[in-house]
């Protein structure tokens, strides 16, 4: 039985169109308007992220509380708070809009409650070995942006916000 959206959980995520987030432990582009863009949605909330995505990013969001799952017992990183699952984190952040920003697995474990997807698009297809898992229906897009191509970015990118 599928659980019902969480009104408060929203993820932020990248993907090409085969859905790849990742190539190794990094994005497989450099795109700052759409960092601009997680940067602006994130700011003064909480995210939650799994271990190796804060690996990936080698320190904690400032001025953001990171809830990092883990399941390794006494494993801690400085600046944020471990929890075991998504709903243990969920529970940790309270009343509050909560932001999952990856990897692959914790998008796979947040996609069926949340209520907000955070989409960019990168339009072009990239090489990766992490993909977004499939979304499934129920959502529609209700705001997006188009990005080209320039010199700060080599791929062009679409923002959207889609809900169910």
């Amino acid at each position: 039985m599928r659980s019902a959206p969480h009104p408060r959980l929203q993820i932020v995520a990248a993907m090409d169109p085969d859905g790849v987030i990742g190539v190794g432990m990094s994005l497989p582009w450099h795109l700052p308007d759409d960092l601009r863009h997680f940067r602006r949605l994130t700011l003064g909330h909480t995210v939650i992220m799994g271990r190796r995505t804060l690996l990936s990013i080698g320190k904690a969001l400032p001025r953001r509380r990171n809830l990092v799952l883990s399941r390794r017992p006494g494993w801690s990183f400085a600046g944020t708070e471990t929890c075991t699952d998504l709903e243990s984190a969920v529970r940790a952040a309270g009343d509050v809009p909560v932001f999952v920003i990856g990897g692959a697995q914790v998008f796979r474990a947040a996609l069926p409650r949340a209520s907000v997807l955070h989409r960019t698009l990168v339009h072009e297809r990239h090489a990766g070995d992490v993909r977004f898992p499939p979304i499934g229906s129920g959502w529609q897009v209700v705001w997006e942006a188009e990005h080209p191509a320039d010199e700060r970015h080599a791929s062009a990118f679409t923002l959207q916000r889609l809900e169910r």
